[in-house]
């Protein structure tokens, strides 16, 4: 099952509303959007669930406040949660004033963020 595409068009013309200049990568049926060459946020298919998830890099001072929401899960993509990501399920992003919340959370974050280290080419 591939990534919602109507929600990646959407996090796309947010971002163009705002201003961001942004990059996308597919990553495991997924797809990632970077600002600054930090991830920002993505969705994610997740079979546990049985839905598009949407993925946002908030930051743990932030975690722990929307966490208590009902329409957030923590991201344990690796079955373990990592801190300062977190899930939104469809429901937490379905009008367009939701999604960018959660976009404009993942970006006050953003500059707070460490870019994942390069990997050597082989």
């Amino acid at each position: 099952m591939a990534y919602d595409e109507y929600l990646a068009d959407r996090i796309k013309h947010i971002l163009k509303h705002l201003g961001v200049a942004h990059t996308t990568k597919k990553m495991m049926g997924g797809l990632l959007f970077s600002v600054d060459d930090k991830m920002l946020c993505g969705i994610h298919i997740d079979k546990k669930y049985g839905d598009s998830l949407l993925m946002a890099r908030i930051g743990e001072e932030a975690y722990n406040k929307e966490i208590e929401k009902e329409v957030c899960l923590p991201m344990d993509f690796t079955g373990r949660p990592m801190k300062g990501y977190i899930y939104v399920t469809p429901d937490g992003w379905d009008l367009d004033k939701d999604l960018e919340y959660w976009i404009k959370l993942s970006l006050a974050f953003n500059p707070l963020a460490r870019a994942s280290k390069k990997r050597k080419k082989k």
